[in-house]
């Protein structure tokens, strides 16, 4: 089972298909438009157009499906997923091909301008659905058989656990869990002891799902045992694994359970996708142009900054200092340096508005958040986003976590050059406003959308413009 080679399959099908509408478009407009009933393979060779079209237009419609998360989780697709998404990537791509190709050409009537969106959408919406269902197909085949499977963790040993357990075991199609074991909750969670192996407790989840490489987690413990869950959830945080909760009869009345499979047992699964793919695709499309444009629009002023610092105290232009950024994963951050050096020569402070630490142009730099803006490096690296969580250091985060231990979903997403959190509190000169700050921060992550970034954006520019920062 290799995921890289199934995305491979997909990118192939999508750029043969989108070669294949793009010809039958082609000879359509030939034959049918423009009269040329003879048209052999070889009058396609020289045609320049057609040539670039069948180089550049499987491009688009691939660049289009990676957009809307069509080459992301290929073990986990599904035959109406597959309708689904193409249907929508076909109208939407057709109509983009349509105005920025086709309605500038010399054609005689509004009639034929429709023929043409009509081939062109209709043509690669069934050959798209015919090679992706085909592949979608043998690899259901091959999950169901137990061909394919996945690594399967339950947490919970209780009554509810056996009867899951059982119940995926006795289905006619097998769902693809290869249970290794389970974790133990509670000192009377031992009823799947003989049914697979004890693999330890909740504070063992980390290193299990390491060793075991875990990629399907079932938490058999009730999704209403809100306390014991959030610390199950906050352990799996940052985790690469698939969620699964066994409902309970509330859940089901309520309406919380989505059945993906007929043939599935009903869990919940729990989606910390936060905002659709094709609005995290535009975010880090947009993180890219606008950190390149202003580096670029921006480097007089990095200049004026640069010699600023370099000629009012010792030391260099640039600070670099290690932050945790998504998943827990170190990287190292850029900013203009605004301290004196040895500044933490008695270990990690945090600043505040009266720090002797702080040099007179690091104040203004400061106050106008322009120390931060050689981040736009660290954006385009990948390790942050425009907007985000800030980054803390592993020091400050220890000392949160313990009052806060849901400070791990900030970790969910890139942090960002500003948040709301910042814009709303601004710099942090203790734990205790980290905490206080956390709160706006949980809040973007639960509304995160390309709106709300850009309102971020509005506001953060103006506390620049303003000098208003804290």
């Amino acid at each position: 089972m290799n995921k890289r080679l199934l995305i491979l399959a997909y990118v192939v099908s999508d750029w043969l298909t989108g070669a294949a509408s793009w010809t039958i478009l082609f000879v359509y407009r030939k034959v049918r438009l423009e009269s040329a009933v003879e048209t052999t393979p070889w009058d396609l060779l020289d045609d320049f157009r057609y040539l670039l079209g069948l180089f550049v237009i499987p491009l688009f419609w691939i660049f289009i499906h990676a957009l809307a998360g069509m080459y992301l989780r290929p073990l986990k697709r599904h035959r109406i997923l597959e309708i689904g998404q193409v249907t929508w990537t076909s109208l939407l791509g057709g109509l983009v091909l349509f105005f920025g190709l086709l309605l500038d050409d010399a054609i005689s009537s509004y009639q034929q301008y429709y023929a043409s969106l009509s081939v062109l959408i209709l043509s690669h919406l069934s050959l798209t659905i015919i090679g992706r269902l085909w592949i979608t197909t043998r690899t259901v085949k091959r999950i169901h058989s137990g061909q394919w499977n996945f690594p399967t963790l339950v947490i919970g040993g209780n009554e509810r656990a056996v009867r899951m357990v059982e119940e995926i075991r006795s289905l006619r199609k097998d769902p693809g869990y290869r249970f290794e074991g389970f974790i133990q909750v509670n000192g009377a969670d031992t009823q799947l002891v003989g049914i697979m192996p004890n693999l330890g407790k909740i504070k063992d989840i980390e290193q299990v799902i390491a060793s075991h490489q875990i990629e399907e987690v079932i938490i058999a413990i009730g999704s209403s045992d809100h306390e014991v869950l959030e610390q199950i959830l906050n352990a799996l945080e940052g985790l690469n694994t698939e969620i699964r909760i066994i409902p309970d009869i509330y859940d089901i009345l309520s309406g919380s359970v989505r059945m993906s499979s007929i043939y599935g047992a009903p869990l919940i699964e729990i989606d910390r996708q936060i905002i659709p793919q094709w609005q995290l695709s535009i975010k880090r499309l947009m993180d890219w142009v606008v950190s390149i444009i202003a580096l670029v629009l921006l480097f007089p002023v990095f200049l004026v900054i640069g010699l600023l610092v370099s000629t009012t105290s010792k030391g260099p232009v640039f600070y670099l200092q290690e932050r945790i950024g998504r998943h827990g994963s170190p990287f190292k951050i850029i900013k203009f340096r605004t301290m004196f050096l040895n500044a933490e020569s008695s270990g990690p402070q945090l600043s505040r508005n009266d720090d002797p630490r702080i040099t007179p142009v690091g104040r203004f730099l400061r106050k106008s958040r322009l120390d931060e803006f050689p981040q736009f490096i660290n954006v385009i690296q990948g390790d942050m986003a425009l907007v985000g969580p800030r980054p803390e250091r592993a020091h400050f985060i220890e000392q949160i976590m313990e009052r806060a231990p849901h400070y791990r979903h900030l970790q969910k997403v890139r942090p960002g050059i500003t948040s709301w959190g910042q814009v709303k509190y601004g710099y942090a000169e203790n734990v205790d406003e980290m905490v206080q700050r956390l709160r706006f921060d949980l809040i973007y992550i639960e509304n995160m959308s390309i709106a709300l970034d850009i309102k971020i954006l509005f506001y953060t520019v103006l506390t620049v413009l303003r000098g208003s920062g804290k």
